[in-house]
């Protein structure tokens, strides 16, 4: 994950994930126009081990958080970026400035399956739980992204246990994924949620905060202590 090597910015003419669009309208009298991308929406999960009493997330590199960096120290890099030829950073900025902390999550790109049924195959691939579908409970939806790409994501909770363990999880290899799976213990949850030296997802801060109001009120006093 921290071997970050050859980075270089190049146009791009067409993606798997990302249609750019723009939308030209009159509203209060007022001609206007907006770009965005459409993009899948998505889902993901509070995963909460109850066996060892720690909320489960995951570890990953994300380009763009690094190339907001990137580009916050080294503004030069994006001044090419209307011409053929984009720049190259010789000397890249540790990866460590482009990983973050988040909840267990996918797209939706499979039309055969319902949400839960997506969500079971994430918290598998990246987490390593096999988790029933009638195991999650949904906490909400939302919209992300408002301003750029006003995808769906359906927030779900689900329980485990140390015995629905079936592998170390970090995703798929073969699609490019490399994921570290994080254990967060109850106690330690929302100074870490509050932690900005940790970069991580909103979702990881609500999905705390909800659990904190619906969850943690109905556990064993044993089991919660005081942050």
């Amino acid at each position: 994950m921290d071997a970050i090597e050859d980075l270089a910015i190049q146009p791009c003419t067409s993606s798997l994930y990302l249609r750019p669009f723009r939308l030209t309208y009159r509203q209060n009298g007022t001609k206007k126009f907006w770009d965005f991308m459409r993009t899948h929406d998505s889902v993901s999960i509070l995963i909460f081990n109850t066996s060892r009493q720690c909320f489960v997330v995951v570890k990953q590199f994300r380009p763009a958080v690094y190339m907001c960096e990137v580009e916050r120290q080294h503004p030069q890099l994006f001044q090419n970026q209307d011409k053929e030829s984009f720049s190259r950073l010789e000397d890249p900025l540790p990866a460590v400035v482009g990983v973050t902390y988040e909840l267990c999550a996918g797209i939706v790109d499979k039309p055969h399956l319902s949400l839960e049924e997506i969500a079971c195959e994430e918290i598998l691939e990246e987490c390593g739980y096999r988790v029933p579908v009638t195991n999650l409970k949904k906490i909400t939806s939302y919209r992300s992204g408002v301003g750029v790409t006003g995808s769906r994501q359906t927030l779900f909770y689900a329980e485990v246990t140390d015995q629905m363990k079936t592998s170390g999880g970090g995703g798929q290899p073969e699609e490019g994924e490399l994921i570290e799976v994080v254990e967060i213990p109850l106690e330690d949850s929302m100074k870490f949620a509050y932690d900005e030296t940790l970069p991580k997802t909103m979702g990881v801060i609500f999905s705390f905060t909800w659990f904190q109001n619906n969850i943690a009120p109905k556990l064993p006093k044993s089991n919660i202590k005081a942050p």
